[in-house]
């Protein structure tokens, strides 16, 4: 049965977004891997605000692969440990 993309998108979207509220920071920000993990963040954020520019004009395809790659670089983060989340979620791969 095929996945059906409002759903999926919907999904990714609000993953994405709970994602970025659960995950803090490690290292402190004037460190190296502070400055990745800055970017990681604002990466993940930047794809959370063009998926919902795409959704706002009507792409819900292009939305669906940018929360793809928001969560992407999030979860990376998470697993390099340049971000601390909570034991009990299931939001991450760590």
């Amino acid at each position: 049965m095929p996945a059906d993309l409002q759903e999926k998108t919907d999904r990714y979207e609000r993953m994405l977004a709970d994602a970025l509220d659960e995950a803090e920071t490690r290292p402190p920000a004037d460190t190296p891997l502070g400055t990745a993990a800055a970017e990681c963040r604002e990466m993940a954020e930047s794809y959370l605000d063009d998926g919902r520019h795409f959704r706002a004009n009507d792409d819900p395809v292009n939305a669906l692969a940018a929360y793809s790659y928001g969560y992407g670089w999030l979860d990376a983060g998470v697993r390099m440990g340049l971000f601390a989340v909570p034991e009990e979620t299931e939001l991450f791969t760590v």
